[in-house]
C-alpha cells in the first residue's frame, strides 16, 4: 500500500521538524494524533486542518476539516463550522501531490500551528508499523510551558 511522508514544522519555528510516514488511507484524526505525539504534546484539545497557512488566515480557508464537525455528528451542541470530518477524511483525499501543504491547528486556545507538507510517496513494508516517525529535528516546545 502507498504511504505518505509528511514533513511537519511549527509555523513560527521552521527549525523544529518532525517527518511522519502514514498509510494513504489514514484518517486526519489519526494523523493529528501522530503529529501531536511527535511533539510530545497531550492529545487533549480540538483541532483542524486548513488550506490557508498563516497566523489567522485559516479563518478564510476554502478547504477545512475540524474535529468540531465530528463532535456535532456525535451529538454535541456546537455551532457548525462548515468544515469536513477529520474522522472520515483520509490523507490521500487532502494531499494530492508533492509539496501540497495544510495548516494543522491544535488547541484553539493556545493556538499551536503546524505546517504539514507532503514530502514524498512511499510503499508500505510489512515489517514496519504505521504511522511512524522518520525524523526529529530540534527540541519540541513545552505544550503548557512552566507554571
Amino acid at each position: 500500500m502507498q504511504t505518505y511522508i509528511l514533513k511537519t514544522s511549527l509555523l513560527h519555528n521552521k527549525k523544529i521538524i518532525r517527518e511522519i510516514e502514514v498509510l494513504r488511507n489514514t484518517s486526519l484524526y489519526r494523523l493529528a494524533k501522530e503529529i501531536v505525539g511527535a511533539y510530545n504534546f497531550y492529545f487533549d484539545h480540538c483541532f483542524g486542518f486548513f488550506n490557508k497557512i498563516g497566523e489567522n488566515s485559516y479563518l478564510d480557508a476554502s478547504e477545512k476539516y475540524e474535529l468540531f464537525t465530528d463532535l456535532i455528528e456525535e451529538g454535541e451542541n456546537l455551532e457548525p463550522t462548515g468544515a469536513g470530518s477529520v474522522k472520515k477524511t483520509k490523507v490521500f483525499e487532502v494531499w494530492k501531490k508533492i509539496k501540497d501543504k495544510m495548516l494543522f491547528l491544535f488547541d484553539y486556545g493556545d493556538n499551536w500551528q503546524f505546517v504539514v507538507e507532503l514530502k514524498a510517496f512511499g510503499e508500505s513494508d510489512k515489517q514496519k508499523k504505521y504511522p511512524r516517525i522518520l525524523k526529529k529535528v530540534g527540541r519540541a516546545p513545552q505544550q503548557y510551558g512552566r507554571y
